[in-house]
């Protein structure tokens, strides 16, 4: 800690009201927001003698100045922290990573033919919502599901009003084909309501209906209309077994259980909708200084910052400051919150089931970081490195014939993926074919930014290929002034099969040949794949983009804007081919003349 930064004094100096408290290092950093019932008890337990906790003594020895605020009530404490943490996101404190909106069901019931799908974002399309999901994975099985058993279309409306026939989705038994008039309006209407139905709850009408119709379309010799009946019958009857936790009460809850100790928190949110759970997600709050009371309360506030609470949120441990809490988020909610730990019935086994998930969650996270860590470090001993590296970056291109190059750039740290670092690299006035030159370019733009201090330094950077490929990234980096970046190319063995790749060290004449059995070798493949998976997943999108585009791009007067308006507005190029020009000059921007000018080039024996 500072010497000019007196602890005893300033402590001494705090008064005993709610408040809340703010660690500043060297150069201004704030490190750690905190709140505090007595800002001189909390502030002072850091500088306790007793306070040996190694996460705390190194946060003390940081603190170059203290600034506090005095609030006139813990709620408003509460309030204030959330605030700060969520403006300026210090390094010491819970962060909640995950900012992503949840995932809903969407019935778009404003269409005679209404659309089931996944959504996210704002509720503001026509339609019936149902969710939220905690879990996207819960979500993508509940629509695969309901797809399967009543064959509800997913398509968007401008492809559905361009078809001629049944599409795909039909053949794999996934949708009736309502856009080619399969199915009749009064009876795809009817698959509507079950659907609804289902997802409201109300599975054991629904059963009713389909086994009534089931015994008249066999009573009619109807035979193939009560098989396909009955398989969506057992089909539903087999999801209802498989469900959670169902509660006789139409009852939303929102649970929260923590687990583990500082710096190693998991928290398990469970979502409970008309009495149903809904399934649970795990987070993992970096929060390396709050004891599990806390760390919850602070994740509890910043998980809210996005999602509307329910009525009820049950948490685990117990709060000392549940009430603050529940003001709080009566306060952001607009509407009464109350935060409690159950003690007995069926909420408290929704307690338990949470806790349970979190546990597994972190014995799971715990395994994947022993596996991790094992490949780490048997790649460091396989480079002779003194450390462990903490950041790698991986290299790679992909192109079709030499077009719609793209590269890719994907960064591991010591937990993993940093996915969030992943960058890819249009390339662009490079001879076609040229992967020296796509990476050239890529590496030129990448350490360009990281010259400038805008991104950090990698301790190795990877590479997929052999001598050729590290000549040519060397000579980059030098440029770039990286010529002392350790750099490892990886090329496939002679019969290219995993396992038999070969590792080439910037500056050794040989290859290495680690072997199939070698942790180093498995954590450069799991590197290495990932780079290859994310520079074809952007290639492909943008070939997708090129073909889509390439038809239009020669007409006079039709720019970039309106061939996506074109795209957006009939659903892709098949959409555009079988307009008419009344149907063109609906488009925004798209006048008469420019309508028949594009009619008479995509159909000009007309």
């Amino acid at each position: 800690m500072n010497e000019r930064f007196d602890a005893r004094r300033f402590v001494a100096s705090l008064p005993q009201r709610p408040g809340v408290y703010r660690m500043f290092g060297s150069d201004g950093e704030l490190l750690y927001v905190g709140k505090a019932r007595s800002l001189r008890d909390r502030v002072g337990s850091y500088f306790n003698p007793g306070n040996v906790v190694p996460k705390v003594q190194v946060l003390v020895a940081r603190i170059e100045r203290i600034e506090v605020t005095v609030t006139p009530s813990e709620t408003e404490a509460l309030l204030l922290e959330f605030n700060l943490i969520k403006e300026h996101r210090p390094r010491y404190n819970v962060i909640l990573r995950d900012d992503k909106s949840f995932p809903y069901v969407h019935v778009t019931t404003g269409h005679p033919y209404p659309r089931l799908m996944v959504y996210r974002g704002a509720r503001g399309e026509r339609g019936r919502y149902f969710g939220p999901f905690p879990d996207a994975s819960a979500v993508y099985e509940t629509v695969h599901f309901l797809h399967k058993t009543f064959r509800l279309r997913n398509c968007r409306d401008s492809y559905f009003a361009n078809r001629t026939r049944p599409c795909l989705q039909h053949q794999i038994g996934r949708c009736s084909a309502p856009c080619v008039g399969l199915i009749s309006a009064e009876d795809y209407a009817r698959d509507t309501r079950y659907v609804i139905d289902v997802l409201e709850g109300r599975n054991d009408a629904v059963n009713r209906e389909l086994a009534g119709r089931m015994e008249q379309a066999a009573e009619r010799l109807e035979f193939e209309v009560a098989a396909q009946l009955r398989d969506q019958l057992a089909a539903l009857k087999e999801v209802q077994s498989r469900q959670i936790i169902s509660a006789e009460v139409d009852r939303d809850v929102d649970v929260f259980a923590l687990v583990g100790e500082a710096g190693a928190f998991a928290v398990s949110v469970m979502l409970v909708r008309g009495g149903r759970s809904l399934g649970t997600a795990s987070h993992f709050p970096q929060a390396v200084l709050a004891d599990p009371p806390e760390a919850l309360a602070s994740f509890v506030m910043q998980y809210y910052g996005n999602q509307q609470p329910a009525a009820e949120v049950f948490v685990w441990p117990a709060l000392p400051d549940s009430e603050p809490l529940s003001v709080a988020l009566t306060g952001l909610a607009g509407h009464a919150v109350r935060v409690h730990t159950p003690q007995r019935g069926l909420t408290q086994k929704w307690i338990e089931l949470a806790r349970d998930n979190a546990a597994q969650a972190l014995r799971i996270r715990a395994a994947q970081r022993e596996g991790v860590e094992a490949m780490r470090v048997a790649f460091a001993d396989e480079l002779g490195l003194a450390e462990l590296p903490a950041r790698i970056e991986c290299f790679d291109i992909s192109h079709t014939s030499g077009e719609s190059t793209v590269a890719s750039c994907v960064v591991f740290g010591p937990e993993g993926p940093l996915k969030k670092e992943y960058r890819r690299f249009n390339i662009e006035g490079v001879t076609p074919g040229d992967d020296y030159g796509a990476l050239y370019q890529a590496l030129q733009r990448r350490y360009a930014r990281i010259r400038a201090g805008e991104i950090a330094a990698p301790d190795v950077l990877l590479i997929d290929g052999g001598a050729g490929q590290i000549a040519k990234v060397r000579g980059a980096l030098t440029d770039l002034g990286f010529g002392s970046l350790l750099l490892v190319g990886v090329s496939k063995g002679p019969d290219r099969k995993p396992g038999q790749e070969r590792l080439h060290i910037d500056g050794e004449t040989a290859a290495r040949v680690p072997g199939s059995e070698s942790l180093a070798l498995r954590w450069v493949q799991r590197i290495r794949d990932e780079a290859h998976r994310f520079a074809i997943a952007g290639h492909r999108r943008k070939r997708q983009r090129r073909f889509n585009e390439s038809v239009l791009e020669s007409i006079p007067g039709l720019g970039p804007a309106k061939r996506r308006a074109l795209l957006r507005h009939f659903g892709g190029l098949q959409g555009v081919l079988k307009a008419g020009v009344a149907e063109l000059e609906r488009v925004d921007g798209m006048g008469t003349t420019l309508a028949r000018t594009l009619y008479d080039h995509l159909h000009p024996g007309d």
